[in-house]
Order: C-alpha cells, then structure tokens, then sequence
C-alpha cells in the first residue's frame, strides 16, 4: 500500500471509529435513561396494584363477617362498671391476620405478568420528546410477599369518652423483575376493623400482644 493511499484512508477510518464511539455513547445513555424510566413507571404501577389487593383483601374479610370489638377485644369491668382491663384476643387476631395475608398473596399472584409501556422518547430524557415515539413493552413479575399486623389507639371522644380503635396494617413488598433491572416496592394500608367508646375512666390496664400480634404469610 503506497504512503498517499494509507494518508487518504486514515481520515475515514478516524470518522468510522467516531461514529462507533458515538453509537456506543448514545446506546449507553438511552439504556440509563430507559432503566430509570422503566422503573419508575414499574414501581407505581406495582404499588397501585398493591395497594388495591391488600384494600380488596381486608374489605372481603370485613365482608364474611364475625370481626367485631368484642371478638377482638376483651373488657373487664369492676362492681361499678368502670373499665379496668382490656385484653387483646390473641389467638383470633392471629387468625385473622394469617387469613388475609393469605388472601393478599392469592391475588398478587393471580396477578400474574405485568405490562408497561414506555414510550421511546422518554428515554431520551429531554422534555421535548416525553410521551414521543413508539412505545416499549416491558413485562414485570411481580413477585412479593405480605406482611399484617393488628394495631391499637386510644383517643379522646368527648367528655369522659375514650375511643378504642383496632386497626390492620398490611405491607405488601413486591420485588419487580425486569430485564432492565430489579427493585423492591413496598405498598402500605391500613384499615380500620373495630372500634369501641369506652363511657367513663380509661382503662388502667391494657394488654397487647406486641410482636406476637404481627403475622408474616
């Protein structure tokens, strides 16, 4: 190869590895802006459905009936019928936190592949282009577990009034598989499941059942 040949050669193959870099640069950069777009939109879909299975798990367990105060709770009076002790009914909350826990997982599962849909021009990162272009399907496994717990509150109702509210906790934490990525989306709500007006002077005792009261599916 003579020397004017390889001078005339070197400017294209200095362009040709220009563009590479370019190409390799940009696909680098539309992947991290895609992963964070993908996840963020997969997150807020994962915790919307989350939220509306563990809603629609303790509104069904709400529904079957037989969750009253006094199945939760148990009220010892003296002679003259002022509260002295409120003891928590362990073994039926227990129960009722392990049902619908077991509940929430059913649907969850019964869920099954989610889809979202991102559409090209948001991985460009540019608000210009937002919403813009061909949309990209993305599947996510939504694949978690459920967490409930039984928690209590006193609060003043009126004069010499206390109000005593028994209220469930379910988190459900869903570990979203994407082929971009994986996080973990915990989803929180709380439901109130009996409530009670204690007329004259609160308890002196109360009984919780602390950690014993939380049930993991």
């Amino acid at each position: 190869m003579s020397a004017p040949c390889a001078k005339k050669r070197r400017p294209i193959l200095i362009g040709m590895a220009a563009a590479l870099l370019v190409l390799l640069l940009g696909w680098w950069y539309l992947d991290g802006n895609l992963t964070k777009v993908v996840l963020s939109l997969a997150q807020a879909q994962a915790r919307a459905m989350a939220v509306q299975v563990l809603n629609q798990s303790a509104s069904e367990l709400l529904s079957a009936g037989g969750v009253t105060y006094d199945s939760l709770m148990t009220v010892v009076r003296d002679g003259n019928e002022q509260v002295r002790l409120i003891q928590a009914n362990t073994p039926e909350m227990n129960r009722l936190a392990s049902r619908v826990s077991l509940m929430a997982q059913e649907k969850l599962q019964n869920r099954g592949d989610q889809t979202v849909k991102v559409p090209l021009g948001s991985a460009l990162g540019l608000t210009l282009f937002a919403g813009a272009g061909p949309k990209i399907e993305v599947r996510i496994l939504p694949v978690g577990s459920v967490h409930a717990a039984f928690h209590t509150d006193f609060q003043t109702a009126g004069i010499n009034q206390t109000r005593h509210r028994v209220t469930l906790m379910l988190t459900a934490r869903v570990q979203l598989v994407i082929p971009t990525g994986a996080k973990t989306v915990e989803a929180t709500t709380q439901v109130a499941m009996a409530e009670s007006i204690i007329v004259g002077e609160g308890p002196e005792t109360f009984t919780d059942v602390g950690d014993d009261m939380d049930m993991l599916d």
